[in-house]
């Protein structure tokens, strides 16, 4: 449940902190004070849809801070899964939101908004305007329905999503697929002539055109080759007077001058290690120089190579680094027109293996469903009549409809609220006080499956008086056993039953501000007073107090 509610800079309110208590918490002021900035605000922090127009003025960013208490109920497995630190039965969520900005934290740690969401589903429940549209509108009545089953439907549904999804995938594979194998045989045909003229140039290396060409010149110019290497052999060893013989002597008087002074002995080691180095130089080029002869049929074998790989890559790549890409391109599209009707058939299969496997998880979701629509129809027409609708007629009408990912069934809400009248669709028939008893009637219905703790109200009570506000504050007052109940009203009825009640100000000075007073039993006997009557006299404080202690 939650414990506190901090605000600051939200709207018009500055600085607000609110303590709940377990039970039934109302909230109550006059028209435009502020009551649903704060039902607002508890929204924000579990992810509902931030602006920076939420920030008050002259402000930079807004905070809405909440704590709550966690029982065992609540799934350990959620700290861990999430990365949050587990501060054992408190936990503490938070939203900021900025100019161009919003983050949310649990615990501290930064979280996604899907992970607050997912938070939201397991601990609240605020039931608004939007609320009250989607209890109306029969495209969301599935869902509502469906949230009813137990375990076992619940399975059967999240299966036949999964089928249903997998199903999906094959149609736009095998459309895919039959798109594919449209194409011409003429192209087919161009292909293989494409993979047939790269696999006859038996490219192995994407360097071969470039050793090719080194390999070229060096045939080309052989009498040249071993003309220079041999000279640069001859000069370095091979005559008298060559650069060995002249550093041998300089060798030889550097080693004497070193024996004079020790200085000089490191340029004679320097002297030695260039002469073994010139004399490996010189035997290298005197082996390259008498190896190198003139191969007319190698050089002809190069040439040609050459040109193929030339006219390879004038075709389809400049490099032959991309007539390999090109080549594996090609490939894969020959390949699958190649095998595309072998494809075709085994997707034909598996479209229709999936049909009849959807065809019946379909039909046992909608025996399922039948069974939790006949259970709960009873139940709301049994809550509805304790909320002063005695002569009401609740029924979920099912009816077949195309395949989709709910299954084969189109569901709606229908009601009749006078014995005369057969039951119509909900959204068409109910007044503003029913839409709100029937939406009270199936979160009571619901209250007592699921493990949230905290049920929001924003105005239940609209459109009802008398003898059906009586009814909707024993139906709130009941559901407060089991759950912490948070509820906007103005109907006094309601608001004496509450075990928390907060009054909303609005001020009016510089600025505009909000302050929430927590009330005393003395002053919610005033202001349940000023609900009943407008003011306070003799008369209203006696009616306030037989509501608050009859």
């Amino acid at each position: 449940m939650i414990k506190t509610l901090s605000i600051k800079d939200f709207i018009i309110i500055d600085d607000l902190k609110l303590e709940f208590d377990k039970g039934f918490n109302v909230i109550t002021g006059e028209t435009g004070a502020g009551k649903s900035i704060i039902i607002n605000a508890i929204d924000l922090a579990f992810g509902a849809r931030a602006s920076k127009e939420v920030i008050k003025s002259d402000k930079n960013r807004a905070m809405i801070e909440l704590s709550l208490c966690i029982d065992d109920k609540f799934p350990k497995s959620f700290f861990e899964n999430n990365g949050i630190e587990n501060f054992g039965d408190e936990l503490v969520v938070t939203r900021e939101i900025a100019e161009n900005s919003s983050r949310s934290r649990i615990n501290g740690t930064l979280v996604t908004q899907d992970i607050i969401k997912s938070l939201r589903e397991m601990v609240i429940d605020i039931s608004n305007q939007h609320m009250t549209y989607t209890y109306i509108q029969p495209k969301y009545h599935i869902t509502l329905l469906d949230s009813y089953g137990d375990n076992s439907h619940q399975n059967l549904l999240c299966s036949y999503k999964d089928t249903f999804d997998e199903y999906k995938n094959v149609l736009s594979r095998l459309q895919t697929v039959k798109d594919v194998s449209m194409k011409s045989q003429q192209q087919v045909e161009f292909l293989k002539f494409q993979i047939d003229e790269i696999e006859a140039a038996q490219i192995e290396d994407i360097e071969e055109d470039n050793k090719l060409e080194n390999e070229l010149n060096i045939l080309s110019n052989v009498e040249r080759l071993k003309e220079l290497t041999y000279s640069a052999y001859w000069t370095l060893y091979g005559d008298d007077g060559c650069i060995l013989d002249a550093i041998g002597k300089v060798k030889t008087n550097i080693s004497k001058a070193a024996e004079m002074d020790n200085a000089l002995g490191d340029y004679e080691t320097e002297i030695i290690n260039a002469q073994e180095s010139l004399r490996e130089i010189s035997s290298s080029l005197r082996n390259y120089s008498e190896a190198l002869e003139l191969d007319e049929q190698r050089l002809d074998e190069v040439q040609q190579r050459i040109d193929v790989l030339e006219k390879i890559k004038r075709k389809y790549g400049n490099t032959l680094e991309q007539v390999l890409e090109n080549y594996e391109n090609f490939q894969n599209e020959y390949n699958s027109i190649e095998f595309s009707q072998e494809e075709i058939e085994r997707l034909e299969l598996r479209k229709t293996e999936l049909e009849q496997l959807l065809a019946e998880m379909a039909d046992e979701l909608s025996v399922s469903r039948k069974n939790i629509g006949k259970t709960l129809g009873e139940l709301i027409t049994k809550e509805l009549e304790h909320l002063d609708m005695p002569k009401v007629r609740f029924e979920i009408s099912i009816k077949p409809c195309e395949y989709n990912q709910y299954g084969c069934d189109d569901i709606e809400f229908l009601i009749s609220t006078n014995i005369s009248e057969e039951p119509k669709p909900l959204a068409k028939i109910a007044s503003g006080g029913e839409i709100s008893r029937v939406m009270l009637a199936i979160k009571a219905i619901f209250a007592q499956t699921d493990n949230i703790d905290t049920i929001i109200f924003d105005e239940i009570d609209t459109g009802i008086s008398g003898n059906a506000c009586q009814a909707v504050a024993q139906t709130i007052t009941r559901l407060a056993k089991s759950h912490q109940i948070i509820s906007i009203t103005h109907q006094p009825i309601i608001a004496a039953k509450s075990d928390r009640h907060f009054y909303v100000a609005k001020t009016q000075d510089e600025k505009t501000n909000v302050k929430v007073y927590t009330l005393d039993e003395k002053n919610k006997v005033k202001a349940i007073a000023v609900l009943a009557a407008g003011e306070i006299n003799e008369d209203s404080l006696n009616f306030a107090k037989q509501l608050i202690y009859n």
